[in-house]
C-alpha cells in the first residue's frame, strides 16, 4: 500500500516570522503529501492532538513534522509503531540562523520540507527481529567487581554464572591484609571485606560459581551466546544472554625496571612482594630475614614512563601510603622515604594522605630517581630534582617498586601458535606475527591479538578489540562500560586501572548496561547509540559480489562470512550503525528506514537553482551523533551561517556510500561537505571507526569525481566535536569561497 503521508508545520518559536508557511504547505503538497496543514504550536497539546486526530480522520502513515529539531521533544510526536514520522527541522536549521524574509531562507525551508516528505516516501515503518532469548547473564572473573557484578545482577532477578580460574573467589582481595581506608576520618586500614560477598554469593541459588574454570569457547550473539567452559578437568555449556568481563589485572613485569636496580639485590622487592610479606606474618629483609630499619618507596615504578606504561595506574601512591603505614605499625622506629614524580589521592583519601604525612618517620620528597644500587648490605637510591633543591642519596635496608596495573587483556609477549586450544570454530589458527607497536592495532576493530579470555568465534578475533594500552576498547567519553562486541561490558580494573573500593562502584554500571542488554535483545532492539532501535540490516544476496567489505569494516563483529565470503549476519550483535551499507559498492544492504534509496531521494528532492553566481548549492551529509548537535546548537545560538547549505543527516559518516556523492553532483550541487565524529586515538566516533573508514573511503570518492571529470575540491571532510558548533558558521563559509574559485558544477541545469 503506497504511503498516505500527512505534513504539519509550526507556527512558533519564529518559523512563522521567518518564512511563509503558506509557501511550505506548497511545498509539501508539491511532494507528494496528502495532507499538509499549518498550526500555531504542535508541540502543544492541541497540535499533537491535531495530529493524532488527522492520523484516524485521513487514515494517515507517514508524518512530516516541520517544526524543531528531532533532538527535541522525541517522545512527543510519537503515534504507535504504525505510523511513521520524521521532523523537518525548521528551527534552528532555519529560523534562527537565517535571516528572517530572506529568499534564501525561504528556499531552504521549503527544501527542508521537500526532503522531509521524500525520505518518509520510500521509508517504512520498522519491524523488529526477534528471536527466544536469554536474560542470564554470565560474569567472568570472581573478584572485586565480577562478586559486585553477580551480586547485583542477581538481585535484579538474573541467573548469574560467574566463572573464576582461581580455586576461590575473591580475586586480589584475598591477598591484601588491609585496604585503604573507606569511611571518616580516612585514617585507619580497613579490611577488604570480601568474605561477606563471597558467603552472600554461596547463599544466592541464582548465582552459580564455576572455580578452576576457563571458557573454552564462546560461540553466538547477545541473547544467545553459547558458552563452552573447561572446569577442573571437565568440561560445562550454558546459554547466556549478556557478560561482563571483570578479569581485573596483573602487576607490571618488574623484571624490565633493571633501571630501578630491581634483579640486583633481593632487598629491592615490588609492591606486591610487600603485600605477601605482610600477610606472611613480618616485615623482613629478603635477603638476611632481618627486621628492616629503613625502607624506601619509589613511585611510578614503570608508570607514566614511554618505555614502560605510559599511563598512570591511579592506585600505586595509596598503596605505598598504606605499606608505610605497615612498616611503622611494625617498626615504631624504622625510616621510612617516599619518593615520588605526583601524590594523587583522590577525593577522601586526600585525607588519608594528609594523616600519613603527619607521621614524623616518613620522609616525601618528590624526585626523579638517578641510580638505585646494592651496597654492602644497604641500598644506595641516588634522587635528583627534589623538592629540597638538591641532590640527595638515601640508604636503606630495603626497596620497594611501586609497580603498576595492566589489564587481563594484554599479551605482553604475543605468540600464537596452532593448537586445538586455540581454534575457534570452524578457522584455521591465525599465521605467527609480531605483537604491534605501542599504540598500533594491525586492523581496526580486531580483537587484541593472542588473547584467550572470552574466545569468542567470531571473524575478528578470540577477544575484546583493545586500546594502545591493551584496556578494552570503548566510546571513553559517553559509554565508559562498552566494548566493541554487542552485549559485552569491561568493569574493574580490566577496563581501567582502580581500587577495590572503585571496582565495586564500577560493577554496578556494567551490571546496569548488561541488564538493560538483555532486555532489549530480547524485544529486537538496539543497543547504545541507538538504544531502542528496532531497525536492523537488510541484504539482498542475490547481489552480493563476495567482496568482504561489509564483514571486514564493521566495527561490532555483527557479520561472519561463510567460505565463499558471503555475509552471514548476527542480527542480535548489530548497532544499526550502517557502515556497512556505505561499505556496499553494489548497495545490496539497507534498512526499513535508513537506505541508499532514501538519502538519493532526499538529495534529488530539493530544487537547484540555475545561477551560481548568486545561488551555489553545497549538500552537507552529517553525522547524527556529535557533527548533528553542534550544528542544532548552532541555532540554539542563533548564530548566522550560510543559507547555501542543505544539510543530510546519517546515523555515522561511516555509513555514507559514495553513490550519493555521485547522485548529488549529476542532480547539479556544486559541492559536498562530509562532517563527522573525531577520529584518532582520543576518538569520539559513537560507532568506533566510522569516521575514520569515511577518511579512508576518500579515496572512492575522488574516483567518482574523477569519471565525472570534477574537481577533488568539490568534497571536503570535516571532524566536529559536539562542542565545535562555534566551527559550523566558518567550514560552511569558507568550502562557499572554495567553490567560488572552483566555479559551478559543469552538470548545473542538465
Amino acid at each position: 500500500m503506497d504511503p498516505k503521508i500527512g505534513v504539519y508545520i509550526c507556527n512558533g518559536c519564529d518559523i512563522g516570522k521567518s518564512v511563509e508557511v503558506d509557501k511550505l504547505i506548497e511545498a509539501g503538497t508539491g511532494q507528494g503529501a496528502a495532507v499538509c496543514k499549518a498550526h500555531d504550536c504542535l508541540c502543544s497539546p492541541e497540535g499533537v492532538q491535531l495530529i493524532r486526530d488527522e492520523i484516524k480522520s485521513e487514515a494517515l502513515t507517514h508524518i512530516v513534522v516541520g517544526a524543531c529539531s528531532q533532538r527535541v521533544f522525541p517522545e512527543l510526536f510519537t503515534f504507535g509503531d504504525e505510523i511513521l514520522v520524521d521532523r523537518a527541522n525548521l528551527r534552528e536549521q532555519v529560523a534562527w540562523c537565517h535571516k528572517p524574509n530572506d529568499e534564501d531562507t525561504q528556499m531552504l525551508a521549503e527544501d527542508q520540507i521537500r526532503m522531509g516528505v521524500a525520505k518518509v516516501k520510500v521509508t517504512t515503518a520498522p519491524v523488529p527481529y526477534t528471536e527466544d532469548t536469554s536474560k542470564d547473564i554470565m560474569v567472568i572473573g570472581g573478584g572485586i567487581a565480577g562478586m559486585n557484578s553477580a551480586i547485583a545482577a542477581a538481585d535484579a532477578g538474573h541467573n548469574v554464572t560467574i566463572v573464576e580460574k582461581e580455586n576461590q573467589l575473591g580475586g586480589w582481595a584475598t591477598k591484601f591484609t588491609k585496604v585503604f581506608p573507606k569511611k571518616a576520618p580516612y585514617k585507619d586500614l580497613e579490611d577488604s571485606g570480601y568474605e561477606e560477598l563471597v558467603k552472600k554469593i554461596n547463599d544466592d541459588n541464582s548465582i552459580t560459581v564455576y572455580l578452576n574454570s576457563t571458557i573454552a569457547k564462546t560461540s553466538g550473539q547477545p541473547g544467545k551466546f553459547e558458552v563452552t567452559l573447561n572446569v577442573d578437568g571437565g568440561s560445562a555449556e550454558f546459554v547466556t544472554g549478556s557478560i561482563i568481563l571483570a578479569t581485573g589485572w596483573k602487576p607490571y613485569d618488574a623484571t624490565k625496571l633493571t633501571h630501578l636496580g630491581f634483579g640486583d639485590s633481593p632487598d629491592i622487592i615490588t609492591n606486591i612482594d610487600m603485600e605477601k610479606m605482610v600477610a606472611d606474618g613480618a616485615i623482613k629483609r629478603p635477603s638476611d630475614g632481618k627486621p628492616v630499619e629503613s625502607i624506601a618507596f619509589l613511585q611510578c615504578a614503570g608508570s607514566r614512563d614511554q618505555d614502560h606504561l605510559p599511563y598512570c595506574s591511579a592506585v600505586c601512591c595509596r598503596v605505598s601510603l598504606k605499606q608505610a603505614k605497615y612498616v611503622r605499625e611494625q617498626y615504631p622506629d624504622a625510616k621510612v622515604y617516599i619518593i615520588y614524580k605526583d601524590v594523587r589521592t583522590p577525593a577522601q583519601y586526600e585525607a588519608f594522605y594528609a594523616n600519613v604525612q603527619e607521621d614524623d618517620g616518613i620522609f616525601m620528597t618528590k624526585g626523579e630517581i638517578a641510580k638505585v644500587s646494592a651496597d654492602n648490605g644497604k641500598v644506595l637510591i641516588d634522587v635528583e630534582e627534589t623538592l629540597l633543591g638538591e641532590n640527595i642519596q638515601i640508604e636503606a635496608d630495603m626497596v620497594v617498586l611501586a609497580t603498576g596495573m595492566v589489564p587481563t587483556t594484554k599479551v605482553e609477549d604475543l605468540v600464537i601458535e596452532k593448537s586445538e586450544e586455540a581454534q575457534v570454530e570452524g578457522e584455521e589458527a591465525p599465521a605467527k606475527k609480531d605483537a604491534p607497536a605501542e599504540g598500533e592495532k594491525s586492523e581496526a576493530a580486531s580483537a587484541e591479538q593472542g588473547a584467550k579470555i572470552i574466545n569468542l568465534t567470531y571473524r575478528q578475533g578470540t577477544d575484546l578489540p583493545t586500546l594502545k594500552y591493551g584496556f578494552p576498547d570503548s566510546h571513553f567519553v559517553c559509554f565508559p562500560y562498552e566494548t566493541r562486541r554487542t552485549a559485552i561490558y569491561a568493569a574493574g580494573a580490566v577496563r581501567a586501572p582502580m581500587d577495590l573500593s572503585s571496582a565495586a562502584s564500577d560493577a554496578y554500571g556494567a551490571t546496569l548496561k548488561s541488564i538493560q542488554a538483555v532486555n532489549l535483545v530480547s524485544k529486537g532492539m538496539a543497543l547504545h547509540p541507538r538504544a531502542g532501535d528496532t531497525t536492523y540490516p537488510d541484504f539482498f544476496f542475490q547481489k552480493c559480489t563476495q567482496c568482504k567489505r561489509c564483514t571486514e569494516e564493521c566495527p561490532f563483529g555483527a557479520l561472519d562470512e561463510d567460505e565463499k565470503g558471503t555475509p552471514l549476519p548476527n542480527p542480535f550483535r548489530c548497532r544499526r550503525c550502517g557502515i556497512c551499507m556505505g561499505a556496499c559498492p553494489e548497495r545490496i544492504v539497507s534498512f526499513n528506514n535508513y537506505s541508499v534509496h532514501m538519502v538519493s531521494s532526499m538529495i534529488k528532492s530539493i530544487e537547484i537553482p540555475d545561477e551560481f553566481e548568486e545561488k551555489p548549492r553545497i549538500l552537507a551529509f552529517v553525522c547524527e551523533n556529535d557533527a548533528m548537535p553542534s550544528v542544532d546548537m548552532a541555532g540554539l545560538k542563533h548564530m548566522q551561517y550560510n543559507s547555501m547549505v542543505r544539510i543530510i543527516p546519517l546515523r555515522c559518516l561511516g555509513s555514507m556510500n559514495s553513490v550519493w556523492v555521485s547522485d548529488a553532483l549529476s542532480v547539479g550541487f556544486d559541492g559536498i561537505l562530509l562532517i563527522g565524529c573525531k577520529k584518532g586515538d582520543d576518538y569520539q566516533c559513537h560507532f568506533v571507526n566510522g569516521s575514520e573508514l569515511a577518511h579512508i573511503r576518500m579515496d572512492n570518492v575522488r574516483d567518482k569525481l574523477k569519471q565525472l571529470v570534477l574537481e577533488e575540491e568539490r568534497v571536503e571532510i570535516h571532524e566536529l566535536s559536539i562542542s565545535d558548533y562555534h566551527k559550523i558558521p566558518k567550514i560552511f563559509d569558507d568550502f562557499l569561497e572554495v567553490m567560488e574559485q572552483v566555479g559551478p558544477n559543469p552538470y548545473k541545469g542538465m
